[in-house]
């Protein structure tokens, strides 16, 4: 019995994030992506009046932001809580919560300073600045996060501040500099992260993956990234290290569609697990000016929002389901 045929692999989806794929295809995704990428911050918040019952129009009005920017920031007039994210969540498409190691019974992850996790190294729950990152950027392929939301419930009273930026418009800027870049990095051993180990022992292995992947059905992006330089290994061959130099520069000089925002009560963010880092932030006495963050992470991307969807007015391009 032959193993492994031709056959029996899955048909690649038609993409135009293959650096050596149908340069037409990808012209016209390009144009018609920097045409509707929202201008500013403000261009990415929508209004909601429950979200646990989003009406149709509001849903509607947050699916078209997140596929011209793979992110949207809603805000809602009651604060509420982990059964408000998740219940908003579920509405995007969004069920698969990846149960991580510091999460919740209910799978979210309460983020605000907690000394015994930031004692063990865990940033997101000390009040330091984050580096860029998008998030799970150490799980195996089995447990890829391609979506992640998050629900303010108290800022700081200082501080605290994110920028989010679309991997497909990074994607996009790099491809124009120099898609050897994109080859590189789309190695699938280009970036390693060592094992997180404690009291000697391995509570998460090594994991070696690409920056950049492409979902064989789809054909969407996924990137993989964190401008952590400890605990990371990056592939020693001299074009990694000119991509990766390439890519530090860009997010440090704060390139075009980098939105800058802080999160004020009752708002959150649902995305197709974009790039974002987050400033330091100052906590206030009393437990009321405590910063306190919910956050959950997902499997599956935000329902209907692949990249097709920007083309399918010219075309009606359809990608396999």
């Amino acid at each position: 019995m032959m193993r492994g045929s031709q056959k029996d692999l899955p048909r690649p989806a038609q993409t135009p994030f293959d650096p050596d794929g149908d340069p037409d295809l990808y012209r016209r995704w390009r144009d018609r992506k920097l045409a509707a990428c929202p201008g500013s911050a403000a261009d990415l918040r929508v209004e909601v009046a429950d979200p646990e019952r989003l009406s149709e129009a509001e849903a509607e009005a947050m699916l078209d932001v997140i596929r011209r920017t793979n992110m949207v920031i809603y805000r809602a007039p009651d604060h509420g809580g982990p059964r408000c994210l998740r219940a908003l969540a579920a509405q995007m498409g969004l069920r698969g919560l990846d149960r991580n190691l510091l999460a919740g019974e209910d799978g979210l992850s309460a983020l605000r300073v907690t000394p015994e996790k930031q004692g063990r190294g865990y940033i997101p729950y000390s009040n330091k600045r984050l580096l860029w990152h998008t998030d799970g950027y150490y799980n195996p392929p089995s447990r890829r996060i391609r979506a992640m939301a998050l629900h303010c419930v108290r800022p700081a009273p200082e501080g605290g501040w994110n920028r989010l930026l679309d991997p497909e418009i990074l994607y996009i800027h790099m491809r124009e500099a120099d898609p050897e870049h994109v080859r590189v990095l789309m190695a699938p051993d280009a970036l390693t992260i060592p094992a997180n180990t404690e009291a000697g022992e391995a509570c998460r292995p090594a994991e070696t993956g690409p920056v950049f992947s492409i979902d064989p059905v789809t054909g969407d992006l996924h990137m993989r990234y964190t401008a952590r330089v400890r605990s990371i290994r990056w592939k020693e061959d001299r074009r990694v290290q000119r991509a990766v130099r390439w890519l530090e520069d860009y997010l440090g000089t704060g390139g075009p569609h980098v939105y800058r925002l802080r999160l004020e009560a009752g708002e959150g963010i649902i995305c197709n697990n974009v790039l974002h880092d987050r400033s330091a932030f100052v906590d206030g006495d009393s437990p009321e000016q405590q910063r306190l963050i919910y956050r959950g992470r997902y499997h599956e991307r935000v329902r209907d929002t692949h990249w097709h969807r920007l083309l399918e007015p010219e075309d009606g391009h359809v990608v396999p389901q």
